[in-house]
């Protein structure tokens, strides 16, 4: 982890995303995001990776297009 990266819950990268603290818990069982557990088995999620993602593209937003596959529909 960078040295000073702050670590943010899951209801802060919800916030940042617009979605469901539970939305973001289920990226991180899934592998989407990554995670690190604190010793009372509670997600952190790293600022550095989530504001990367927030910069980059919408891969992570699962119902972007209503389809709930996160990919476009060929209609």
């Amino acid at each position: 982890m960078e040295t000073g990266d702050r670590l943010l819950t899951p209801g802060e990268v919800a916030a940042l995303f617009r979605v469901d603290p539970k939305t973001v818990t289920r990226w991180a069982a899934a592998g989407r995001i990554s995670s690190i557990r604190t010793p009372g088995g509670h997600r952190r999620f790293r600022e550095s990776e989530v504001r990367a993602l927030l910069e980059g593209d919408d891969a992570l937003d699962d119902t972007s297009n209503g389809n709930g596959r996160g990919h476009p529909t060929n209609e």
